[in-house]
């Protein structure tokens, strides 16, 4: 799913990190960068739940985050109609 039109902080340009990195491995630095993912998967294999975390959201995707919409005292939420009408002052 898209970002939304005008949302730019999940644009390319604003990601430095994944810019930067990008641009160590085509410099010839992709032997480090493998290295750092060998050790992430070593940590995770040893039971570290951040390794694990991370490995997870890299390969799977981050899980959506459930939303609970609820009314006032948790109970349903109303709607309401608004209208808006223009009066001609001369009627």
């Amino acid at each position: 799913m898209a970002a939304p039109k005008g949302n730019t902080f999940s644009s390319t340009d604003n990601r430095l990190w994944a810019n930067t990195l990008r641009r160590a491995v085509l410099q010839g630095n992709a032997e480090k960068l493998r290295r750092i993912a060998e050790r992430l998967i070593d940590k995770a294999a040893d039971g570290d739940i951040a390794a694990m975390k991370e490995l997870g959201d890299r390969l799977d995707g981050k899980a959506a985050q459930a939303i609970a919409l609820t009314g006032e005292d948790g109970g349903s939420v109303k709607f309401e109609v608004i209208e808006r009408r223009i009066v001609n002052p001369s009627n």
